[in-house]
């Protein structure tokens, strides 16, 4: 009976088709060494060297084999991600830039959902782990600051849309209490003083940060906090319909809302729509984060943008630099005003 032989991996010089390292140093004229430096971006080759063996990768439809690269390099190529309720705009607009600050990288993502569960975020983290994942970027999330300290010992690690004491340099976050001042300031510009605020996740650090802005702007105005106009709710359109018929239905009088995010936005239009109350000639709307839907709402609906998009990439690229221990520095990822139909502007 022959022997047989354990299959071995493939080596980083060979890929599918039989094509390798040696027939592209051949084709382009040049050493072996010198088309993995090309190809890796390792050290610095002549541009001559360069163009020669590009074009010698396009001559032979060469393919590098990725996990091979991964098995010579010690890298798995992959870089874990935990977000937070997939199909929420607000996360899939992280997941989109992360995905874009990928691009060319060679890094492929493998996404989890925490769900905003500890438990289910800590197994999530723990499954992406034993993947043997080069980093780890977690986006928003419940798991305390100790825990993710720890992890960032483990591998290198980056935390998107939050702010974790200890880990300042690692988080790439907007200021949510400005989001909150900023909405309650612009509907106090156009004269709205009886303003309804409908929270977000009780406990959640944007929740509390934007309702803090809202009480700051309304401080700064003069105006007294009146706890009837509050409601808790949650980030979900339900909230803002439920928040709206509560208010209603108590009789309390409101001209203006600023709702926890969009979708909050969204029920609450909603629910002043089936109660016959116009908008924004009855009761004006501000939202946060500036979803993609928001500007096709009836109407258009006013609200501070949070860079989501561009938090992703920020994100992936400070990981990237981070598994090749180099700095990375970005610029201030500022909240915007994006004015449109739904606050009713007053002109004198």
């Amino acid at each position: 009976m022959a022997d047989r032989k354990t299959k071995q991996p493939q080596s980083v010089e060979t890929v599918r088709d039989g094509v390798t390292i040696d027939d592209i140093a051949k084709r382009a004229n040049v050493s072996k060494s010198t088309v993995s430096r090309v190809l890796n971006g390792s050290a610095v080759v002549n541009q001559q060297k360069q163009d020669a063996v590009h074009q010698a990768v396009i001559d032979l439809d060469y393919t590098p084999n990725m996990f091979a690269q991964g098995l010579a390099s010690g890298k798995s190529m992959t870089l874990g991600i935990l977000t937070q309720n997939i199909g929420s705009p607000f996360y899939a607009a992280i997941a989109q830039g992360v995905i874009e600050g990928l691009a060319g990288s060679g890094y492929t993502p493998l996404f989890v959902d925490g769900g905003w569960d500890h438990e289910r975020e800590a197994v999530s983290i723990e499954a992406l782990i034993s993947r043997k994942v080069d980093g780890l970027l977690i986006v928003g999330g419940d798991i305390a600051a100790s825990e993710l300290q720890s992890y960032e010992k483990q591998m290198p690690l980056i935390v998107v849309a939050r702010d974790i004491n200890g880990l300042e340099r690692r988080c790439v976050s907007v200021n949510n209490k400005q989001i909150g001042y900023m909405a309650t300031k612009h509907l106090l510009e156009q004269r709205h003083t009886q303003i309804a605020f409908i929270h977000g996740i009780e406990g959640h650090p944007d929740a509390q940060d934007r309702f803090a802005g809202h009480l700051e702007a309304l401080q700064e105005a003069g105006i007294s906090r009146s706890d009837e106009l509050l409601y808790q709710g949650d980030f979900s359109g339900h909230a803002g319909l439920k928040a709206v018929n509560y208010l209603l239905d108590q009789g309390i009088s409101f001209s203006a809302i600023v709702a926890a995010n969009d979708m909050v936005a969204l029920g609450s239009r909603l629910a002043l729509y089936r109660r016959g109350i116009r908008v924004p000639d009855d009761v004006s709307i501000i939202g946060c984060d500036d979803q993609a839907e928001a500007a096709f709402m009836t109407p258009p609906l006013t609200t501070i943008r949070q860079p989501s998009y561009e938090m992703g990439v920020v994100a992936s690229k400070a990981l990237l630099s981070s598994i090749s221990n180099e700095d990375y520095e970005w610029s201030e990822l500022a909240p915007e005003l994006q004015i449109r139909e739904s606050v009713k502007r007053f002109t004198s």
